[in-house]
């Protein structure tokens, strides 16, 4: 992977969640090949922001991530993509342009941003390139595609989960970290990856 840059100021030490804990309010629907041309949609568009900001710099990595970009299983209808750059401070080489796409900020901590569509259907993940949690939502995004029975155990939970009453989408989320590790732990053996965390 890319190396990222030396930061040009210190990051953000606290979690800003704008406008609040918000109530989960849609439910897991079966897998829909639309959403892959959501996420090429978005890829572009990201893309497109970028490029100018980013003049003869490395290239940003945009993902498809999330249960929509695994075929064959059942999610929220939220696409998620991670974007690798080269520097979480420098907020004016990629938030400012993301906002100026019309992403809309939703989350501002340490080591990461979250923006998203105003229609709340797409969420961009920003971290720095290098970033763990970047190797640790692909690992798990590929070993759903290839294991059809951690896809099923995954499914089967998030199911369990919505069949409750969640004030906070957050805690819905936070809910599912249990199984998340556990199959992630299985991904990394079966990648041989077990004494690298991700």
């Amino acid at each position: 992977m890319q190396h990222s840059e030396a930061p040009r100021r210190a990051d953000v030490t606290t979690v800003e969640i704008v406008g609040g804990p918000e109530r989960l309010t849609v439910g897991l629907h079966e897998y829909d090949p639309g959403w892959a041309t959501v996420f090429e949609t978005n890829r572009r568009r990201i893309q497109d922001a970028l490029a100018g900001a980013r003049a003869g710099s490395e290239p940003v990595v945009i993902e498809h991530i999330g249960s929509t970009s695994v075929p064959g299983l059942a999610a929220k209808p939220i696409v998620d993509i991670v974007v690798a750059v080269g520097d979480i401070t420098a907020e004016e080489d990629y938030l400012d342009p993301l906002l100026a796409a019309g992403y809309v900020l939703r989350v501002r901590e340490p080591g990461h941003r979250l923006v998203r569509t105003p229609e709340r259907d797409v969420h961009v993940h920003v971290y720095q390139l290098g970033d763990p949690a970047i190797a640790g939502y692909l690992l798990l995004r590929d070993h759903l595609r290839a294991d059809p029975a951690d896809r099923a155990l995954y499914e089967g939970t998030k199911r369990a989960l919505m069949a409750r009453s969640w004030a906070d989408m957050n805690a819905y989320s936070d809910a599912k970290t249990e199984v998340i590790v556990a199959i992630k732990e299985r991904a990394r053996r079966a990648a041989g990856l077990s004494d690298r965390p991700a």
